[in-house]
């Protein structure tokens, strides 16, 4: 791995400002670029770790707080191990600021974000690629889908409620996507069920959509987050291989 420089970062929005973290091969040159939806509990220590990793593979990785309406990082008054299951109050203050995050707001931020990026001098020209965790994987697809010319790849991880019947659930956006796709589903996770799986796969079949969909045998929902109990080092090294061969074909 390379050595990787992070750094703070702002990005003006249609609604605001958005702060960033921005993580890049400290070499100063254009690397391809990967946009990092954060999960659930917004941007924090581990998470810019998972970015400056990704960073040492030869990547410009963009991590924005897509909470900044709620206000910049952090958002939420966290635990440095965030384990709900002891402190009920810690969904008290994400779900309505999770649910205020309409996919119409989320497509828009995800237009500025891209745009930002393609204005920096660390992010190599031509389209850029999506890692998705939790929520972050529903705005990965999302955004493959509403700005196709511009994503070449998409990986989600523990993703939830990728297919409900909501008339916006994100599997009815198969048809627009052109990027290829990776999931990576937990088998323990409630917010994504086997018959979900297998519809949201059928969805990207159908429409034509080069994807894998994979089912990591005893990982919970929030796999790869080793600040929380769902973390498994197994399923999260499983995860790294799997992005880092996405992005080396597409890339």
């Amino acid at each position: 791995m390379t050595a990787v420089q992070g750094s703070d970062v702002d990005i003006t929005t249609e609604d605001g400002v958005a702060d960033a973290y921005l993580a890049h091969p400290a070499d100063g040159l254009p690397h391809p670029g990967v946009l990092f939806y954060q999960d659930a509990y917004g941007i924090r220590p581990h998470l810019k770790a998972m970015a400056d990793r990704l960073a040492g593979e030869g990547y410009t990785v963009l991590l924005p707080n897509v909470f900044y309406r709620s206000g910049r990082t952090p958002v939420f008054d966290l635990p440095e191990f965030i384990d709900p299951s002891a402190d009920p109050t810690i969904w008290q203050q994400i779900m309505p600021v999770m649910s205020s995050l309409t996919p119409e707001l989320s497509v828009r931020d995800s237009g500025a974000y891209l745009d930002w990026m393609a204005g920096n001098p660390l992010v190599a020209d031509g389209p850029v690629a999506i890692t998705g965790y939790c929520l972050g994987a529903r705005l990965a697809v999302r955004t493959a889908a509403a700005f196709p010319d511009r994503i070449a790849a998409a990986g989600g991880f523990h993703g939830g409620r990728l297919v409900t019947e909501d008339a916006e659930s994100p599997h009815l956006l198969a048809d627009r996507i052109t990027a290829e796709l990776y999931f990576g589903f937990a088998d323990q996770d409630q917010s994504m069920t086997e018959e979900q799986i297998r519809a949201f796969e059928r969805a990207l079949t159908a429409a034509g959509v080069r994807n894998t969909c994979e089912v990591y045998p005893g990982a919970d929902h929030g796999y790869t987050q080793a600040d929380t109990p769902a973390y498994s080092a197994e399923a999260a090294e499983r995860h790294w291989d799997a992005l880092l061969g996405l992005l080396k074909r597409t890339f």
